[in-house]
């Protein structure tokens, strides 16, 4: 009998719609496996189904791009008017890169040094969730030295050099113009809700932090709610709700609530998902009662792109252990999320037909946890078979590594009827990148 991990194949998956196996033969044929397919189809299906799920008027979508980086995606997101939830300084590098403005991103980071809050500034960056009171602090002295440097002599003029007061005046009025644009919110930290996490900041310290932020002529106007990585639970973000509006009324310059982060994916497609519209209706109902017109942002990352990719490997190898069937393919574990910290099922399917067996799928490795899946119901599998991968959207080829040393698959994009490479096959030279020979 198949366990949890791998249980019986779903066949009608939503990708496998459109996918046969000449589709996978033919991609294979052009560039190797093993190889990630994204169907932009279904990955502009789902932006489109997400956007209309909520219809609070104030509302702006984010794409959380910690789950998926390449670049053509990500323009495939700012092709719908969606903008970047930035968790990193390297998100929001690949976000300008992709196209979108400053002002599309979102910055929600921790333990940020005063480096990369300046880089972030000078990137543009207007809105920061930040971590902590004393992120907040190293934010605003950065902000107070990058305006003093503009004010006294940052390529304008020495500071003992006589000025003229109209020129300064207009300094100072561009400055305050730049405070006006920048927004600076909180992630929550709230026990009862977000139970015992390292992140954010709790409400008791939000008089603190708004004297902080008023000494740098700034103001504490956002609050953002992270309920916790792949929630399925749709209870688990609505019962919340109200509570966490009325802690962000705490702030007495309130202007937006960027709620989200972590919802779900079915990775079991039997299982529990997220029912996007009732979320929608009911936080649009508690957001239309406010006296106030608050702007909502909602940061889907994983329930956005996972599933609208397959990665496709190759058989190289079948043995049996009694009744088991142990397939060896041409791919590894590496080249997947770390099952420890988002989860090791992935459905995994053959085109072909027959009678199924209990199958482990196995990496091209000899490490003991090379695993793509246990106890699979698969048909019997010969070398040259393929197989496909399910729901890798999220969290796939962005935490693949050189753990095992074994070069990253190659990305390809399937979209109007066509496909292009969008991320080369690393070989092995990629292994000595940055590394110095000694004499």
């Amino acid at each position: 009998m198949p366990n949890a991990l791998c249980p019986m194949p779903n066949t009608q998956s939503p990708i496998l719609h459109k996918f046969s196996l000449n589709i996978a033969k033919e991609l294979l044929s052009i560039y190797n496996s093993p190889l990630y397919v994204y169907q932009g189809d279904i990955l502009r299906q789902t932006i489109h189904r997400i956007t209309k799920s909520i219809p609070y008027p104030q509302t702006k979508f984010h794409f959380a791009s910690v789950t998926n980086g390449n670049i053509s995606l990500l323009q495939i997101f700012n092709s719908c008017g969606w903008g970047i939830h930035a968790n990193t300084p390297g998100d929001v590098y690949l976000a300008l890169k992709a196209g979108f403005s400053p002002d599309k991103v979102v910055y929600s980071g921790s333990n940020l040094s005063a480096e990369e809050m300046a880089g972030l500034l000078n990137w543009g960056i207007t809105t920061f969730n930040l971590d902590s009171v004393a992120q907040l602090q190293v934010f605003c002295e950065v902000y107070q030295s990058r305006n003093q440097k503009n004010i006294c002599g940052a390529g304008i003029l020495p500071v003992n050099v006589s000025r003229n007061q109209e020129n300064v005046d207009k300094i100072r009025q561009q400055d305050s113009a730049i405070s006006k644009e920048i927004k600076l919110g909180f992630r929550l930290n709230l026990p009862e809700i977000t139970g015992d996490s390292r992140i954010g900041v709790r409400p008791n310290e939000f008089a603190e932090a708004v004297e902080i932020a008023k000494k740098a002529n700034l103001k504490i106007s956002g609050l953002h709610f992270y309920r916790g990585t792949g929630t399925n639970a749709t209870k688990a973000f609505t019962q919340v709700i109200n509570q966490v509006v009325e802690t962000a009324k705490l702030l007495p310059d309130w202007q937006y609530l960027d709620f989200g982060g972590g919802f779900g994916y079915p990775y079991h497609h039997d299982g529990v998902a997220f029912d996007w519209e009732s979320f929608g209706n009911e936080i649009t109902d508690v957001l239309l009662q406010l006296d106030q017109k608050i702007n909502l942002i909602i940061e889907p990352g994983r329930a956005a792109i996972a599933g609208c990719a397959i990665l496709l490997a190759e058989v190289v190898s079948v043995k049996w252990q009694q009744d088991k069937q142990i397939v060896g393919v041409n791919t590894t574990v590496a080249n997947l999320s770390v099952p420890s910290v988002h989860g090791g099922y992935r459905e995994i399917i053959s085109w072909k037909s027959g009678k199924s067996y209990v199958t482990d799928v196995c990496g091209n490795t000899t490490y003991s946890r090379d695993y793509l899946g246990k106890n699979c119901q698969l048909p019997k599998l010969e070398i040259g078979d393929i197989i496909a991968i399910l729901d890798v959207g999220a969290y796939g080829y962005a935490m693949s590594s050189h753990f095992l040393h074994r070069p990253r698959p190659a990305e390809v994009l399937l979209e109007n009827h066509s496909h292009k490479l969008i991320r080369q096959r690393e070989d092995y030279d990629i292994l000595l990148h940055n590394q110095i020979f000694s004499e």
